[in-house]
C-alpha cells in the first residue's frame, strides 16, 4: 500500500478562460465539431431503441435482458467519464478524443457481430468507454475557451445542434430496419466514428501546455475527493442525475410502452420520440437567448420545477390509464423538454468553480449523470409489469429528486456565502 502524502500543488489557475474563443479560425466549425462530439451518447442509445424488441427475438433474449444492455452502456460511458477528463488535464484534449473515437468504432463493429445478449453487453461497454470521451472533453473544451455565463450560452447553443442527433436517431434506425437489421444500425455507427475520427484534423487544441495539469496520474482520486466536498458542485450534479435518471428511464422505457403496449410501428416511434427532441431544441434555444436577463441559476430552478410538475402528472396518467397514448406523449414532452434549461446551466455552474480542473470536474458530473441512468434503466427492466407504468413513476421520482436537490443545494451554497 502506497503511504498517503499530499500531491504537488499544481499553481492556480485563472478563474477566466485563458484561451479566448476569438482565438480560434473558424468558430462555427469548432461548433459543429464539438457538437458532433457531445452527441455520441444520443447516437449510440436512440438509433437501436427501435430495433430493442426485434434484437430480443433474434437473441432469444427477454426484454428485460435487452434493457440491460443500456445500463451496461451507461456502466462503461460512466467509468469513461471518470478516465478521459483527468487524462485531458494532463495531455491536452485531442489525443484522448481520439484514442476515445477508436474504441467506439471497435465497441461498435463487436455489437454488429454479436450472437448473444452476454455479448452485447461487453461489447457496448467498449463501445461506451469510448463514446465518453466526446460529452466530457467537449464540456471541458467549452470551459476552456468561455466563463460561466457565455460557456452556458455555448453548451446550449452546442446541445440545440446536437439535438439532430436524438431526432434523426430513432428515424434513421427505423428505416434502417425496413431495408436492412439491426446489425446495419451498429455498422452505420461505426461509419460516423470512423467519419468524426476524419474531422479531427480541424478540432484545435484547446488546452496548452502551460494549462495542463502536472500532478502524476494517481492523485487523480485525491482529486474526485475534493470536487465531492463542493457542495455547489455536488448540488448541481445530483439535480443533473436525476434528471439523466428520468431520461434513460424514458428511452428505455418507451420502445416498449409505445411499440409492444400501444402497437406504435417502430418508424412511427421515431416521430414520437423526435418530437421530444424537438421540444428539448426549443427550451435550449430559449434559454440561450434569456440567459442575460434572467440568469443560468433562475432558470434552471424553473426547470426542475417544470420537470418535477411533469413527472407527476405522467405518473398519475400512467397509474389510470388517463388519456392513453396521448396521457404519456404530452407530460413525456414537457419533461424531456427541460433539458434545455436544467443540462445546460447546471454543468456551467458547477464548472465555473474550477477553471484548473475543468477536465476533472466535467468527468464527475458526467459520472454522476449517466451513472444515475444506470440506477433507472435497471430499474425499468427489473420492476417491468407490461405496462407503462413502471417507466412513468421511476420518472416522477426522478423530477421529484431534481427539485429537491436543486433547492437544498441552494440553501446550502447560499448559506455558506452568508
Amino acid at each position: 500500500m502506497q503511504p498517503c502524502s499530499t500531491p504537488p500543488v499544481t499553481p492556480a489557475a485563472p478563474t477566466a478562460a485563458t484561451t479566448p474563443a476569438s482565438s480560434i479560425a473558424n468558430p462555427l466549425r469548432l461548433m459543429l465539431i464539438l457538437s458532433a462530439l457531445m452527441s455520441f451518447a444520443s447516437i449510440s442509445t436512440d438509433m437501436y431503441l427501435p430495433a430493442l424488441p426485434a434484437i430480443a427475438r433474434e437473441l432469444h433474449a427477454s426484454a428485460a435482458s435487452i434493457e440491460l444492455t443500456l445500463s451496461a452502456f451507461l456502466i462503461g460511458f460512466s467509468a469513461g467519464q471518470l478516465l478521459w477528463g483527468p487524462l485531458a488535464d494532463r495531455h491536452g484534449r485531442r489525443l484522448p478524443i481520439a484514442a476515445g473515437l477508436v474504441l467506439f468504432v471497435i465497441g461498435s463493429a463487436g455489437c454488429a457481430l454479436s450472437t448473444t445478449v452476454w455479448q452485447m453487453m461487453g461489447w457496448r461497454v467498449v463501445q461506451a468507454l469510448g463514446a465518453s470521451v466526446g460529452p466530457v472533453l467537449a464540456r471541458a473544451m467549452v470551459r476552456d475557451l468561455y466563463a460561466r455565463e457565455d460557456g452556458a450560452r455555448m453548451l446550449s447553443t452546442l446541445i440545440l445542434i446536437m439535438g439532430i442527433a436524438p431526432l434523426a436517431g430513432p428515424l434513421l434506425g427505423g428505416q434502417i430496419l425496413s431495408f436492412w437489421n439491426w446489425q446495419g444500425i451498429f455498422w452505420t455507427l461505426v461509419i460516423v466514428g470512423l467519419l468524426t475520427i476524419g474531422a479531427l484534423r480541424f478540432l484545435p487544441e484547446t488546452l496548452p501546455p502551460a494549462r495542463r495539469v502536472t500532478t502524476p496520474l494517481r492523485y487523480v482520486f485525491h482529486d474526485y475527493a475534493a470536487l465531492f466536498r463542493d457542495a455547489r458542485l455536488i448540488g448541481y450534479g445530483l439535480s443533473g442525475g436525476f434528471y439523466y435518471a428520468g431520461a434513460y428511464a424514458f428511452v428505455i422505457g418507451t420502445p416498449f410502452a409505445y411499440i409492444e403496449y400501444y402497437h406504435v410501428s417502430p418508424q412511427n416511434y421515431g416521430l414520437l420520440f423526435g418530437v421530444n427532441v424537438l421540444g428539448m431544441m426549443a427550451a435550449n434555444f430559449v434559454n440561450a437567448r434569456l440567459l442575460r436577463a434572467i440568469g443560468s441559476a433562475r432558470l434552471f430552478h424553473l426547470g426542475t420545477w417544470i420537470l418535477a410538475l411533469s413527472g407527476i402528472v405522467l405518473a398519475v396518467n400512467a397509474y389510470f390509464g388517463w388519456g392513453g397514448l396521448v396521457g404519456l406523449v404530452l407530460p413525456l414532452f414537457f419533461y424531456m423538454s427541460m433539458n434545455g434549461f436544467i443540462v445546460a446551466n447546471s454543468v456551467a455552474g458547477a464548472l465555473a468553480a474550477f477553471p484548473h480542473k475543468a477536465g476533472s470536474a466535467s468527468s464527475l458530473l458526467g459520472a454522476m449523470h449517466y451513472g444515475s441512468g444506470i440506477v433507472s434503466a435497471a430499474l425499468v427492466g427489473w420492476c417491468a409489469d407490461g405496462t407503462p407504468w413502471t417507466m412513468a413513476w421511476i420518472m416522477g421520482a426522478a423530477g421529484v429528486g431534481s427539485l429537491v436537490t436543486s433547492i437544498i443545494s441552494t440553501h446550502i451554497h447560499a448559506r455558506r456565502i452568508t
